[in-house]
C-alpha cells in the first residue's frame, strides 16, 4: 500500500486543532518527568508521578493549583522547571517556537501558520507573525519592568533564593496569569504593601487583557481607534473589575478572619487585588478558606468568566459573557441581532459563544458532581476548586493537596481542557466535520 498517495496522506493528517493539543500534551509529559526526578525535590526524594503530573499540568496549564509547596519542596532546578512551564505554557507552545524561529531567521510555512492561528484564536492568518513579535516584546517588557519593581521591594528579603530568582518567578507567574508563587501564603505578609499590589495587578492585568487589545493600546496614539473586540473587552474588564472589588470589600469589610482588622488603605487595595486575581491568576493576599460564603460564590462568578482572547487567561471569557449578556438584553427587547458601537454581531459569533458557555457548564456540573462523590468536603470548597481549576486561575480554599488520587486526575484534566479552551478542544476530536448539505422544515419548540 502507497501511503505516500495524496488522498491517503490526507486521511492520516492531523488538523491544527490536533497537533495543538497533542503538542501541548507532550510539553506536559515531558515536564512531568523532569519534575519527577530527585534533582527537583528539595529533599533528593521523587516526588510521586501523580504530583508531578500534576504540577506540571498547572504550571504548563498557568492555573496555580499546587499538591506541593512551590518554594519549599521544589529545588532551584525544580523551580526553573516550573518557570519554564509556566512562560511556555502561558504565551503558547507554537508562538513561543515562532519566536525563536524569528530570532533565528527561519520561514515560518504556512502550516505553521495554521497552527498559531488555532492557538491564538485569530479569524485569519493575516499578521500573524506580526502578532508574534508583539507577543515577544511585551512579553520582555511587561517580565522585565515587574523584575525590576519587585527587586527593588525585594532586594533585602530573607530567603534561600536569590532576590533577583524571587523577582523574576513572581514577574513571568504574575504576567502568565499562573499564580505560583515562592512564598507559602502566597502574598498575604504584602496586604498593605502599595508597590507589591500594584505591581502585580499591573501584571495580571495586562497577561489577562489579551495581546490583541495590548498591540492597539500600543497603537492608539497613532491610529486612534479600537477594534469592537478591543472596545468590549476593555470595558467589560473595567466593570468586572470595580464590581468584584466593591464586592469583595462589601462582603469582607466585618469579617474578622479576612480583613475586619485591617486599615481603609490594606481593605481597599486587597478588594482590587482579589478582584483582579479572580478573574485569571491565583495569588491572593487574603486568606481563601477564611472568606465568607457571598464573597467566595462572587470569586466563582469572577473565575467562572475569566480573562479575555488571546491572553493567557482561562474561563469562558470576558467577550463570550458580554456577546451572552447582550444576547439576553436584545432578546428581551424583541431584537432579533446584536448591534455595539454600530456594528453588529454575527449570528456565528453569538452561537460559538453560547457552545463554549454550555461545555463549560456542563463540564464543571459533570465534574463537580464526581468529586462531591469522591470527596468529604463541603460542596463550596469542591465547587471552587472546579471552577478555579476549569478557569485556570489556581485560588483553592486549601483543600488542594488533600485531594485522592482519582480526585487529583479529575483535577488534572480539568486544568487541560480549560487551559485549551472546550471548543478548541472538542473540535480536536472530531476527525471529519461536514458541511451541513441537507436543510429540513424550520419549526418552533417553546422555551422558558
Amino acid at each position: 500500500m502507497n501511503l505516500e498517495h495524496p488522498s491517503l496522506k490526507k486521511k492520516y493528517e492531523l488538523s491544527p486543532n490536533q497537533v495543538l493539543v497533542l503538542s501541548f500534551l507532550g510539553f506536559i509529559l515531558i515536564g512531568t518527568y523532569l519534575l519527577h526526578l530527585p534533582m527537583a525535590s528539595a529533599s533528593e526524594e521523587t516526588i510521586s508521578w501523580i504530583d508531578s503530573l500534576f504540577t506540571a499540568t498547572s504550571a504548563a496549564c498557568v492555573t496555580g493549583l499546587i499538591v506541593v509547596d512551590t518554594g519549599s519542596d521544589f529545588s532551584i532546578f525544580g523551580q526553573w522547571i516550573i518557570l519554564i512551564l509556566i512562560q511556555v505554557g502561558g504565551i503558547g507552545i507554537m508562538t513561543f517556537s515562532t519566536m525563536f524561529a524569528f530570532l533565528l531567521g527561519k520561514k515560518i510555512s504556512l502550516r505553521q501558520r495554521l497552527i498559531i492561528q488555532e492557538s491564538l484564536n485569530q479569524f485569519s492568518i493575516g499578521g500573524l507573525i506580526r502578532l508574534a513579535k508583539y507577543i515577544f516584546l511585551f512579553t520582555l517588557f511587561f517580565e522585565g519592568l515587574g523584575t525590576l519593581i519587585m527587586y527593588i521591594n525585594w532586594h533585602n528579603i530573607d530567603r534561600n533564593h536569590s532576590p533577583l530568582f524571587i523577582s523574576f518567578f513572581h514577574a513571568v507567574s504574575a504576567f502568565c496569569n499562573a499564580g505560583f508563587s515562592l512564598f507559602s501564603d502566597s502574598l498575604e505578609k504584602y496586604i498593605s504593601h502599595p508597590g507589591i499590589n500594584i505591581i502585580f495587578i499591573i501584571l495580571i492585568i495586562a497577561g489577562g487583557i489579551g495581546f490583541l487589545v495590548l498591540v492597539e493600546l500600543y497603537e492608539y496614539p497613532r491610529r486612534k481607534k479600537f477594534s469592537l473586540h478591543s472596545k468590549l473587552v476593555i470595558i467589560i474588564t473595567l466593570i468586572l473589575l470595580v464590581a468584584g472589588t466593591l464586592g469583595i470589600y462589601l462582603f469582607e469589610n466585618q469579617n474578622p478572619d479576612t480583613i475586619q482588622s485591617y486599615g481603609p488603605k490594606a481593605k481597599i487595595l486587597s478588594s482590587i487585588f482579589q478582584s483582579a486575581t479572580a478573574r485569571t491568576t491565583g495569588f491572593n493576599t487574603i486568606p481563601i478558606g477564611q472568606m465568607g460564603n457571598a464573597a467566595l460564590f462572587l470569586l466563582i462568578i469572577l473565575m467562572f468568566i475569566g480573562g479575555s482572547p488571546t491572553s493567557a487567561a482561562g474561563g469562558i471569557k470576558t467577550t463570550t459573557f458580554g456577546i451572552l449578556f447582550l444576547r439576553m438584553i436584545y432578546t428581551l427587547k424583541g431584537k432579533r441581532y446584536i448591534y455595539v458601537f454600530q456594528r453588529k454581531i454575527s449570528e456565528e459569533i453569538v452561537n460559538k459563544a453560547l457552545a463554549v458557555f454550555m461545555l463549560y457548564l456542563s463540564w464543571t456540573i459533570v465534574m463537580t458532581l464526581f468529586l462531591s462523590y469522591l470527596e468529604d468536603f463541603s460542596f463550596i470548597e469542591l465547587f471552587f476548586e472546579m471552577v478555579s481549576a476549569f478557569g485556570t486561575v489556581g485560588l483553592s480554599m486549601g483543600i488542594t493537596s488533600s485531594l485522592s488520587f482519582s480526585s487529583k486526575l479529575i483535577i488534572i484534566l480539568t486544568m487541560f481542557f480549560g487551559r485549551l479552551g472546550p471548543l478548541a478542544l472538542a473540535m480536536s476530536l472530531i476527525i471529519n466535520r461536514q458541511p451541513e448539505s441537507i436543510q429540513y422544515p424550520e419549526d418552533r419548540v417553546m422555551v422558558g
